[in-house]
């Protein structure tokens, strides 16, 4: 097995990991003037316990066969990923700073194209999750090992794709698919309660014989023990709903549905920063 990780990190580490992670990622959109600060800063708890404590992948050679999959089907959150692999060693982290920028391989939002550690070209909202479920798919018809995770965003959930999508996994029994829910409650419009509700999101994926798992999405003990269990499930697709704060970590972003798509201002950024660097 290859990994980034020489030991498994604990939760005190993993804490320290994704404050950095938080703290690029205000610096990359304040630097770039674009982007999508909120369900980034939302997701990097999840994202940091699941590529440095779980997938196994090799930063040394990105296209390894046998490594573990991860779709970023909102795509629009990717600073705090490559916030993550540039930490893990994908890339220096001096190039964070060209995110968004003309010729720069960090582009607005995933693209394999460009970039050898992305699965998948992704942004156009719901169709994330149907290449996980192929490439799930395609690792049982190979009797390969390896798992693929995908995250989504909860306003991506109304997509009509995302639920056939849904349904064609349990057919499926895709056990080596992990799905999570980076639940924060915002989108572009406003509440997505008030969009179009999703909620009881955890009975309805139940109800389609996904094996689910609720927890807070911004505890690394329970996001640890949470994709403890998604491993141990047998002929089942896991879905995990992480219960997430939109702009989680700066105080002024915190739920606030403007920060969805605004990059914070040069002074802005510098209040973000102190904040979450005395956290």
């Amino acid at each position: 097995m290859a990994s980034c990780c020489q030991s498994t990190p604990d939760a005190a580490h993993l804490k320290e990991i994704a404050r950095k992670t938080r703290i690029q990622v205000i610096q990359m959109l304040a630097e770039a003037g674009s982007g999508h600060p909120g369900g980034s800063l939302s997701a990097c708890d999840v994202m940091t316990v699941l590529l440095n404590r779980f997938m196994r992948h090799d930063p040394k050679n990105p296209r390894w066969e046998d490594r573990d999959r991860f779709v970023l089907s909102k795509g629009h959150c990717v600073p705090a990923w490559y916030s993550l692999l540039a930490q893990a060693g994908y890339f220096p982290e001096e190039q964070l700073m060209t995110l968004r920028k003309l010729g720069s391989p960090l582009q607005g939002h995933p693209d394999c194209n460009t970039m050898e550690s992305m699965e998948a070209c992704t942004g156009s909202l719901g169709q994330g999750l149907s290449i996980a479920v192929g490439m799930a798919l395609a690792g049982k018809l190979d009797k390969k090992d390896y798992r693929v995770y995908c995250m989504i965003g909860d306003g991506e959930t109304q997509e009509g794709q995302i639920w056939e999508a849904f349904m064609s996994a349990p057919k499926f029994k895709l056990d080596n698919l992990i799905v999570i829910l980076d639940n924060n409650k915002g989108q572009i419009d406003g509440p997505v309660e008030e969009v179009m509700p999703l909620q009881p999101i955890v009975e309805k994926l139940r109800a389609f014989n996904w094996h689910v798992i609720d927890i807070d999405g911004h505890d690394l003990d329970k996001i640890i023990a949470a994709f403890d269990e998604a491993l141990k499930v047998k002929d089942k697709p896991i879905f995990i709903r992480a219960d997430t704060i939109k702009g989680k970590g700066v105080s002024f972003m915190e739920g606030g549905i403007d920060w969805h798509g605004r990059a914070p201002k040069p002074e802005e950024a510098e209040k973000a920063v102190k904040e979450l660097s005395a956290a």
